[in-house]
């Protein structure tokens, strides 16, 4: 089938290179330039494991082709992607500014019979809307719109789009329905669930499982407070709870808060449907509140519990909102770091793949090239992402070149435990914190209980 794909974004440039790896061909159109020429020599602006390589497969077989131009990416096009931005309002609803003007961009040059697909995370009624903007332009045109939701996690995307836990669509109409069908048939030979229902069912399935994933998350933080106050370790609550398999194992590893381009702008504008609606969904605003209150509370407790005064000197490891990637879009670091900074705080930071797009949001963060050069002369150590990097750091190393020995691991990475502490005063998320001089216990760290440092903000 002959694709077209609106946008070279992170979902459009996976939708892209996936949909030529099931034997479509595939042209991706975008209004930046710039963008399109270096997609054209596979250079992919954005970090995705196997992203990459994928594109230029798609580029050397002719499969998948780049265009600024509009009218040449969808005039003989069977089905229409539209993959653009559509980032938050003031009051947390989605708008849909790009969405609809790349309508009106691709609505001359689409051929009767057309599919036009939102890719895009919109609310329910979305399809609809863009229905209408098309017929705006094209009244006597035969045409049909369709919801199919992205399930991409950043770092993982190309296996989520391959080897998918579900494909859900929404349609309206039955031509819609077969084309559709059509484009994931290979996927679904394979095994892969189809979902087929309404555009406003699937609109609404994307939005209700980002909120329900974004309240594991706030649930386990919360878990994670608890069991430091009573002595327990959420390592081992976190095991035996996702051993549930109605509850599973995924999202339940506590963190400064969830961040991303996804989980923020979703929950804020699943909790605007339903105010839009007069059905508010009061468990999401808590979680979006409490969310938003962890990266102040944990800012806070690395300026006490370290005794930070101005001119003090923190490293911090990891930038990206999540290990695998190098977007710093609402990333609990930042907000960490400029709590820390407006106590006076000098912030040197490392990141494997985000320091640079971290560095455009606040360029006051020094970077620094290894995590061993960040944390030079530093009163205290703070890990907010996950990097496998980190798990492997060589800690007699770190206390060599530290002035200071604290360490916050609010990722629960650092490779040390009570026989391995290198005098360090290290504070850990829902586990047993460890004080210099401490005496190691005999047990194993999950089965006993014991005092933590300081008990966690509430």
């Amino acid at each position: 089938m002959r694709i077209a794909i609106v946008g070279a974004g992170y979902v459009g440039l996976t939708t892209s290179a996936c949909l030529v790896k099931l034997g479509h061909k595939v042209t991706c159109c975008d209004a930046l330039e710039d963008r399109i020429e270096k997609l054209r020599h596979g250079r992919v602006p954005i970090y995705e494991p196997g992203l990459e390589d994928l594109l230029k497969e798609g580029i050397a077989s002719g499969d998948l082709t780049f265009t600024s131009c509009g009218r040449e990416c969808v005039a003989d096009a069977d089905a229409i992607f539209l993959a653009v931005g559509t980032p938050s309002l003031p009051n947390g609803d989605i708008d849909l500014g790009q969405l609809e003007n790349a309508s009106r961009g691709i609505a001359p040059h689409l051929k009767g019979g057309a599919v036009v697909i939102v890719k895009s995370t919109v609310t329910a009624g979305t399809s609809s809307r863009i229905r209408e903007v098309i017929a705006e332009t094209r009244r006597s045109l035969d045409f049909s719109v369709a919801s199919n939701p992205e399930f991409l996690r950043e770092g993982s995307a190309v296996d989520d789009f391959m080897c998918p836990d579900r494909i859900v669509f929404g349609t309206d109409d039955a031509r819609a329905a077969a084309i559709m069908r059509e484009i994931y048939a290979s996927l679904s030979e394979q095994g892969v669930p189809i979902l087929a229902t309404t555009t406003t069912n699937a609109e609404l399935i994307k939005h209700a499982a980002n909120a329900f994933l974004a309240l594991k998350i706030g649930f386990i933080n919360e878990v994670s407070d608890l069991c430091e106050r009573s002595g327990g370790d959420v390592t081992a609550v976190a095991r035996g709870i996702g051993l549930d398999k109605r509850i599973g194992q995924n999202f339940l590893t506590p963190g400064p808060g969830f961040g991303g381009s996804c989980f923020p702008k979703d929950t804020r504008a699943f909790a605007a449907a339903g105010r839009r609606h007069g059905t508010r969904q009061a468990l999401v605003e808590l979680l979006i509140e409490r969310n938003e209150l962890r990266k102040r509370r944990l800012a806070e407790r690395i300026v006490a519990e370290a005794g930070l005064r101005r001119g003090s000197r923190v490293a911090v490891l990891g930038l990206a909102f999540k290990a695998g990637t190098d977007d710093a879009r609402e990333s609990p670091a930042l907000p960490i770091i400029e709590h820390l900074q407006r106590a006076g705080v000098h912030v040197t930071a490392h990141d494997p793949q985000a320091g640079e797009n971290a560095l455009r949001q606040n360029p006051a963060i020094e970077l620094a090239p290894t995590p061993y050069e960040a944390v030079r002369g530093a009163d205290a150590l703070v890990v907010l992402t996950e990097w496998e990097d980190y798990a492997v750091l060589d800690m007699a190393r770190i206390a060599g070149m530290m002035r200071g020995r604290y360490l916050f691991d609010f990722r629960n990475v650092l490779p040390i435990d009570q026989k391995n502490r290198h005098n360090f005063h290290c504070i850990r998320l829902g586990r047993r914190s460890f004080r210099p001089g401490d005496a190691a216990p005999s047990g194993s760290g999950a089965a006993y209980a014991s005092r933590s440092v300081a008990a966690p903000p509430s």
